[in-house]
């Protein structure tokens, strides 16, 4: 028994300890993020950028949209890829065997007529069904093939594609206008790019119409709002300071930009997964430092991809528990990396990271509710010490969010209201006392169904964008 009430003690310490030390690390990460976003800030307001827009000059692209039964949505996210402002570029809808409207709802909307065309096959992937275009939008193709997942359907768009430079976008969601010149501009300034990504936000609650944003509101959706706070977090601190590391290990199947002939070399999407978007960036991170090529992986906050978020917490539960197992998934794949001294900071920082924070975070979080609270009730722990520790994590976790919330207001400024912003602010504070607890839940249930549930997505329900009817499911 004695040595029952000393693990006790001694694990409760163990998770103060860890929960005060993960905190400063991420507030460390938005120090980082601050600089680097405030230099990115003062490099466009100084730039010509918009030059650019009807430029030959620019580099020509290829985007691929992977689309599974989204009929909700398809339309509006074609409508606003047309209306970029880019010079040369391609749109290619890859109907990856969906069995509800999607194809249908394409081909009646732009009138879309079944052609034949050689398909370069660079990369396998299931059976091509048939190609359908219109000369009316010359730059818009739609790929039905057999279903074959998400990777398998980019893989068939890359093999489609005509240009050097490919983005993925999501099937439900938006681009700004400028959005795609923003990304494609360092693959110009810089030749070493391979991969960017750009910033994914919450498209819940604001108006879209004919494939643009027209109105940016907070959705009334408390799951929804909480999400913002969590996008905002990971993406302008996380995110923007491994970027500045160059040691970014995911960017976001929504919205991101790739060197086609890197990934055909490097054997395309893995298809037998369900967290391809990082297997992909961990992929072309072990090439390039395998074969000791200088290259750069980054990520911008500027380009925006607006998105749906799960607004019920059985979709929520679906994409966490999705994620979580994504992640464990390509660090056991990629294990040889782990602080392996040939992969630089990748090797030696960042996946020790993900694995020590990322991953197996939620658990010592979890079991730190369990034991500091019995730690204090055997008499093993002060009142003094139980309860730092909780107001050190809820300052530490709150500060961070806030910082996240000052830094898109000072920044890019989106939402515009003082209402909309002090909303965010009272979700930043009451994220950590339910919310946060129930998606560790989510991912800790990932992790204990990894082998059952590695490779299967589960499904979330689509809405069509608000300003049409509701959507059903998907």
């Amino acid at each position: 028994m004695y040595y029952f009430w000393k693990f006790i003690l001694y694990f409760s310490e163990f998770c103060i300890i860890y929960t005060i030390a993960i905190n400063i690390f991420y507030n460390g990460q938005m120090l980082i993020s601050v600089a680097d976003l405030f230099g990115y800030l003062k490099k466009m307001k100084a730039s010509d950028y918009k030059r650019y827009v009807n430029s030959k000059n620019m580099v020509p692209i290829s985007i691929l949209v992977p689309a599974y039964n989204e009929e909700n949505t398809i339309v509006d996210n074609i409508k606003s890829l047309l209306a970029l402002n880019y010079y040369e570029y391609e749109i290619i809808i890859v109907n990856d065997g969906s069995t509800d409207s999607t194809r249908d709802k394409i081909i009646r909307e732009f009138d879309l007529v079944q052609i034949s065309q050689p398909v370069k096959k660079s990369l396998e992937t299931k059976e091509i069904l048939g190609l359908y275009r219109n000369p009316k939008y010359e730059r818009l193709i739609l790929v039905d093939k057999v279903n074959g997942g998400k990777a398998d359907a980019l893989n068939a768009g890359i093999n489609l594609s005509t240009y050097p430079i490919f983005a993925s976008i999501d099937a439900d969601s938006i681009l700004e206008n400028d959005a795609l010149i923003k990304l494609t501009m360092l693959f110009v300034e810089d030749p070493e790019t391979i991969a960017v990504g750009g910033i994914v936000r919450i498209a819940n609650g604001s108006v879209i119409k004919e494939g643009k944003l027209v109105k940016m509101e907070i959705p009334k959706n408390k799951i929804a709002v909480f999400q913002i706070v969590e996008y905002l977090r990971a993406f302008l601190t996380g995110r923007t300071s491994l970027s500045k590391l160059n040691s970014i290990l995911i960017i976001s199947g929504a919205f991101g930009a790739f060197n086609k002939s890197v990934v055909i070399e490097c054997g395309g999407y893995k298809t037998n997964t369900i967290g391809e978007d990082m297997d992909i960036i961990m992929k072309l991170h072990k090439k390039m430092l395998d074969e000791k090529k200088t290259y750069k992986i980054k990520f911008l906050a500027d380009p925006i991809c607006w998105t749906q978020a799960p607004e019920s917490l059985k979709d929520l539960r679906v994409q966490r528990r999705r994620w979580q197992i994504g992640l464990f998934d390509n660090l056991l794949q990629y294990k040889s990396m782990l602080l392996n001294p040939k992969y630089g900071k990748v090797g030696m920082v960042t996946i020790p990271y993900y694995w020590l924070f990322e991953l197996i975070g939620p658990v010592v979080e979890f079991l730190g509710y369990i034991f500091i609270p019995l730690a204090y009730l055997f008499g093993l722990l002060e009142f003094n010490s139980f309860l730092i520790f909780f107001l050190i994590a809820f300052l530490l976790g709150s500060t961070l969010s806030m910082g996240s919330i000052l830094l898109e207001q000072i920044s890019f400024r989106k939402y515009t209201t003082f209402g909309d912003t002090m909303r965010l602010v009272l979700f930043a504070l009451l994220e950590n006392l339910g919310y946060r607890q129930l998606t560790i839940l989510y991912r800790i249930e990932g992790l204990l169904k990894f082998n059952k549930s590695r490779h299967s997505w589960g499904t979330i329900k689509r809405e069509k964008f608000k300003g049409s009817e509701k959507g059903t499911s998907a």
